[in-house]
C-alpha cells in the first residue's frame, strides 16, 4: 500500500538558478516523484500484489509522460527530520 505519492515539479525560478550557481551544482531535474511507504516491507508487498502491480503500470505509462529513464536514477531513502 503507498502511504503517499507526490509528484515535485520545477518551477521556472530565478532562486534555482542562483542556488546552483552559488553551490557548482549541475542543471536540475524538471521533476521529482515521491513514493512513500511505511516500511520497506510494505513496499515489496506492494510491489508483488496484484493491485500493486497494476498501479506500477499505470504510473510507469505515465512515468512516460515527463521522466526520461536513461537520464533518471530511483533510489529507497530514509527521512530523518532535523
Amino acid at each position: 500500500m503507498v502511504f503517499k505519492y507526490i509528484q515535485s515539479h520545477t518551477t521556472a525560478s530565478p532562486i534555482n538558478e542562483g542556488i546552483r550557481e552559488s553551490r557548482g551544482m549541475q542543471e536540475g531535474y524538471d521533476d521529482v516523484v515521491e513514493a512513500w511507504f511505511e516500511s520497506e516491507q510494505n513496499l515489496m508487498e506492494a510491489m508483488s500484489s496484484s493491485e500493486g502491480l497494476e498501479i506500477s503500470a499505470i504510473l510507469l505509462k505515465n512515468e512516460g509522460n515527463f521522466i526520461d529513464h536513461v537520464k533518471s536514477t530511483a533510489f529507497i531513502a530514509q527521512e530523518y527530520a532535523l
